[in-house]
């Protein structure tokens, strides 16, 4: 099946030459001129991704298009196209939710680089929510299987690491790629199956509140401490913590 490609510039010549050459690596692309056409298209259209100028003529420009875009759909992968050195459009649209962003002028070999990156995170978190899925058919202590090769490359370190008595592991991903599923497939493979496995949502804890709710505290420790408190860690202990 391929990948539903949605390119965004008003630049002519850019935007069919862009437009054919996509094509010719297996591509399905459609292009537009302006905002408004974006809008109208990706409403009754499902597109992998887009690829989307920051500057464009009419009432909305491709930052707002990426706002209104990440309201609604956090799948589709967004990359923009910006204008050399236009450092702070780039900034703000990664906080918005940007999967990444290429200056212009580029070469063709360069944004070819750049899509075939994300058409791989796009199929690792496809991979992840078809686990996701299995998992919950099978039960949170069975075992997951994929035949895709960087998820049995993962698999195989997560075996490697759950066989271990005490480590420390970092997990990195881009987002809905499946990281408190990797947390919890090595709790599951490890000898700490039967104890529990504390996940701690770090956002969501104050920074005045952090010490008392990972290590706990004693009555009178503070002035609204009435009671002793367990931590999460001591909740968690002989089992595993997971900070997200």
């Amino acid at each position: 099946m391929k990948t539903r490609l949605l390119i965004v510039e008003d630049e002519e010549t850019l935007r069919l030459s862009l437009a054919e050459l996509l094509s010719k690596k297996g591509f399905e692309v459609q292009a537009v001129d302006s905002g408004e056409k974006a809008i109208k298209l990706w409403t009754h259209d499902n597109f992998d991704i887009i690829l989307l100028d920051v500057r464009l003529p009419g009432g909305i420009n491709g930052i707002e298009i990426l706002e209104k875009i990440r309201q609604v759909d956090q799948a589709v992968l967004v990359i923009m196209m910006t204008a050399f050195g236009d450092v702070e459009a780039a900034v703000r649209a990664m906080k918005l939710g940007a999967y990444d962003y290429i200056n212009k002028p580029f070469m063709i070999d360069e944004m070819i680089l750049v899509l075939r990156k994300a058409m791989e995170t796009r199929s690792l978190r496809d991979e992840v929510a078809y686990l996701r899925r299995q998992q919950q058919e099978r039960g949170g202590g069975q075992p997951l299987i994929s035949e895709h090769p960087k998820m049995k490359q993962v698999f195989e370190i997560v075996e490697r690491v759950a066989a271990t008595p005490r480590t420390s592991v970092l997990i990195q991903g881009e987002s809905g790629t499946g990281k408190e599923l990797i947390a919890q497939l090595i709790h599951n493979e490890s000898e700490r199956i039967k104890k529990p496995l504390v996940k701690i949502d770090c956002s969501t804890i104050s920074e005045t509140l952090m010490e008392s709710e990972l290590f706990g505290h004693k009555r009178g420790a503070f002035t609204d401490a009435k009671e002793d408190k367990k931590g999460l860690f001591e909740h968690a202990n002989g089992g595993t913590v997971f900070l997200d």
